[in-house]
């Protein structure tokens, strides 16, 4: 009975943790079908500027930077964050308002598997680079009808993503808390400040539009920052690249349900490949953290972890010396 009670609590809280990443996933998703709703209106440069000052309203109200303090050291890393915010997320809005919410978010995935992957000699993770491109050429299908501007746009966002989280390392070591991250979404939102507000006023926008831009940036910015940041305290990094890497699955579900968006089967196909590479990168980097063999849990976590927060931030938070992004 005794060894039952202590157990009990550690399984509830991974099922909870599982339900949270589940749900963060589904919401950032949700957040991406709504922002596309306000294409027509505002385009995809408007909804994004409105997203990144709900970004920089969460995140500067849960991390409380002191810039005064900021050093050069420490500005510099979280400039370059800025602008990788500024330039992912408006490139991913525009390669959806192209390709579509399902193709758009696969592609981008490729920038976390690409991290996973640099520098392992490991012939799983040769198998999984391999099946990876191959399912890439089969989503893509480049032919004379394909939109190649999307698809680089998309493209464009993995890279963003793969610099994100670079950067966030550097950024997680220099700053304590998400003072690093909440800075950088306050410079990203300042950086839109001119061009939406020039958009919001050219557009004369309804407020529908804006009403679905801001839903955009609660539902992908703050509620998966606040539930990423919970489930990180349940389940270990690994769990959580694993649990991240169904999001390409989250966007085509909710492309077809709420922007009526079809895929054929073999892109369906080609995204289950891509979701599954990422899944076992997720896996096998948090096994050779464990053992010893490479890497650690919390780059483990780090790598697949979206652009919301990483495993580094709740080990840190769990310390005195407080927590990072």
């Amino acid at each position: 009975m005794a060894v039952d009670t202590r157990v009990e609590p550690v399984s509830s809280s991974r099922w909870a943790g599982t339900a949270l990443m589940l749900g963060s996933g589904l919401s950032n998703q949700a957040g991406a079908s709504v922002a596309a709703l306000a294409f027509p209106v505002l385009g995809p440069v408007g909804v994004v500027a409105v997203r990144q000052w709900v970004a920089a309203l969460v995140l500067m109200g849960a991390g409380r930077p002191r810039l005064r303090m900021f050093t050069g050291a420490q500005w510099r890393p979280v400039l370059g964050l800025a602008v990788v915010f500024a330039t992912m997320n408006l490139s991913l809005y525009s390669a959806i308002d192209r390709i579509g919410l399902g193709l758009a978010v696969t592609l981008e995935f490729l920038g976390p598997l690409t991290v996973a992957l640099a520098g392992s000699r490991r012939r799983a993770d040769l198998v999984c680079a391999l099946a990876a491109a191959g399912a890439v050429v089969v989503l893509t299908r480049p032919g004379a009808s394909t939109d190649l501007l999307g698809i680089g746009l998309a493209l464009l966002a993995a890279v963003c993503w793969g610099c994100y989280i670079l950067l966030n390392r550097t950024v997680g070591a220099r700053l304590p808390g998400v003072q690093g991250s909440a800075a950088a979404a306050a410079v990203s939102g300042l950086l839109y400040l001119p061009v939406g507000v020039t958009v919001l006023y050219l557009q004369r926008p309804t407020a529908q539009a804006l009403l679905c831009a801001f839903a955009a940036g609660v539902l992908s910015s703050a509620v998966p920052f606040l539930a990423d940041l919970l489930a990180l305290r349940r389940i270990p990094a690994a769990s959580f690249g694993v649990f991240m890497s169904v999001n390409p699955v989250f966007a085509a579900l909710v492309g077809l349900l709420v922007l009526d968006q079809h895929l054929d089967p073999a892109a369906w196909a080609a995204i289950g490949v891509i979701v599954t590479a990422n899944a076992v990168a997720a896996g096998t980097a948090g096994a050779r953290g464990s053992t010893g063999t490479g890497g650690t849990a919390e780059t483990a976590g780090a790598v697949l972890s979206a652009p919301a927060v990483d495993d580094g931030a709740v080990r840190r938070r769990r310390t005195p010396r407080g927590a990072h992004r």
